[in-house]
């Protein structure tokens, strides 16, 4: 599938917001990271934002890297650092013995799962992703962009759920919301996930 097939998909299962998403200055973050991110999460970031899908799975802001983090909570560069002490530490699938990759988080679920890419090739737009499952603390990859995978993940069409919850698996219509939105939701009283006070 082309990436413009596979964010169409995407378009179709996770509606993005009405709103235009703030701007990001893509090459101050590739200055700061020291390489450009994949052209399918600018995208993505570009048309969503960062925010959740359905409460559970967290995309996460771009975060320039000689800057301090956004959030004492998470953020690209703590799930970053989380990553890699994760990667120091726990399984890792046959494929992925003996590999040293350079992680970059741009995902993590409520079930304390991370989603990360491979930033060690010189084209971003080939990174593979490492996905690292709280349920068995087993790092796995995927040689998917992270368009692809959220499609894949929410048709079911891994062999099995990569994630250690189906909140999403299998979901053809899901809700993404910005943080922002989140909180303005809850201020109300409204929970923005069940539209219910």
């Amino acid at each position: 599938m082309s990436q413009a097939a596979e964010r169409e998909a995407l378009r179709h299962l996770v509606p993005p917001p009405d709103e235009a998403a703030a701007p990001i200055d893509w090459h101050r973050m590739a200055t700061s990271w020291g390489r450009e991110f994949p052209p399918d999460y600018r995208h993505f970031v570009d048309v969503y934002g960062a925010g959740s899908i359905q409460g559970y799975l967290v995309i996460q802001q771009p975060e320039y890297k000689d800057a301090e983090p956004a959030s004492p909570y998470g953020g690209m560069l703590l799930e970053t650092r989380n990553a890699e002490h994760s990667w120091a530490q726990e399984n890792k699938s046959p494929e992925l013995a003996h590999t040293h990759p350079v992680l970059i988080t741009w995902g993590v679920t409520a079930g304390s799962d991370l989603l990360c890419w491979d930033a060690s090739r010189t084209d971003p737009a080939t990174w593979p992703l490492l996905v690292r499952n709280r349920d068995d603390n087993l790092w796995r990859r995927h040689d998917c962009g992270m368009v692809a995978f959220l499609v894949r993940l929410l048709r079911r069409d891994f062999a099995e759920c990569p994630l250690g919850d189906t909140a999403l698996w299998g979901r053809p219509s899901s809700l993404f919301l910005r943080e922002a939105e989140q909180k303005r939701l809850w201020a109300q009283g409204v929970n923005p996930w069940e539209g219910k006070r």
